[in-house]
């Protein structure tokens, strides 16, 4: 049985007034609960990380996720209508939801990875993406920047390609108690990126103050709504803690 369809018999009873999925609109008094590995555990709890984990993650009807949410929640706001969109790394919800409404181009490192959510997914580094200056109204890459060692320049890259007045949607996973951005990206051991990172493919641990003036030296104008200042996408599930970066050109 696969982990969707055992979610939903083990929330069934679940079902009723509380949380609301703005995937699918199932409403449930409780999400279920998604927890870092052993392995990741102990950097994530040290360095106080923002990072998808804890309670009322996984929507039980659709599978979506606390940050899809956000990104979906935040999207209803901004007219996409014959926008064009580059997707990097897509998300299976995320994806869904542009689909009907845009021209939406999906891109990858490693597209393979992605070739369920979208077949026709291209091949992009981010630190040399195959786009002219000013090809997209919006560029999402939804939690990617912790796992590029020069995000500095694949920021730079997304400033580039993005049309005047654009919008680039890149959240982060971000420590609350670190005053600093901890970073080591010459770090290729995996055990070693788990123990210092809290995931085995990332090579940082934003500060967000840090980050945020790292999108600004390249140019961007950046915009930053606490999750406190967003009570009306509260009983969507969104992560706790996890505020938005409205991020122009």
């Amino acid at each position: 049985m696969s982990q969707h369809r055992r979610l939903k018999r083990k929330f069934k009873d679940q079902l009723g007034n509380g949380l609301v999925c703005n995937v699918c609109k199932a409403s449930y008094r409780s999400f279920a609960p998604r927890y870092p590995s052993k392995n990741d555990r102990d950097a994530l709890e040290k360095n106080k990380v923002i990072a998808g984990y804890g309670e009322n993650v996984y929507c039980p009807n659709c599978m979506s996720t606390a940050r899809e949410r956000l990104v979906i929640a935040m999207l209803e706001k901004i007219d996409l209508q014959s926008k064009k969109i580059l997707h990097l790394s897509p998300e299976e919800k995320v994806y869904q939801y542009l689909i009907d409404k845009a021209n939406v181009v999906t891109a990858d490192l490693n597209p393979g990875f992605y070739k369920n959510i979208d077949h026709k997914v291209m091949q992009a580094d981010l630190n040399k993406l195959p786009y002219a200056v000013g090809s997209f109204d919006m560029v999402i890459g939804n939690h990617i920047m912790e796992h590029v060692p020069d995000d500095r320049k694949a920021i730079s890259e997304i400033y580039r390609i993005l049309k005047t007045g654009g919008v680039a949607i890149l959240q982060v996973p971000f420590s609350i108690s670190n005053s600093e951005t901890i970073e080591d990206p010459s770090i290729k051991d995996p055990k070693k990126q788990s123990e210092l990172f809290g995931q085995k493919d990332h090579v940082r641990i934003y500060n967000l103050e840090n980050y945020i003036n790292r999108l600004k030296t390249a140019g961007f104008s950046v915009q930053y709504s606490s999750y406190e200042s967003m009570p009306e996408l509260h009983s969507f599930a969104v992560q706790p803690h996890e505020g938005f970066l409205y991020i122009t050109k």
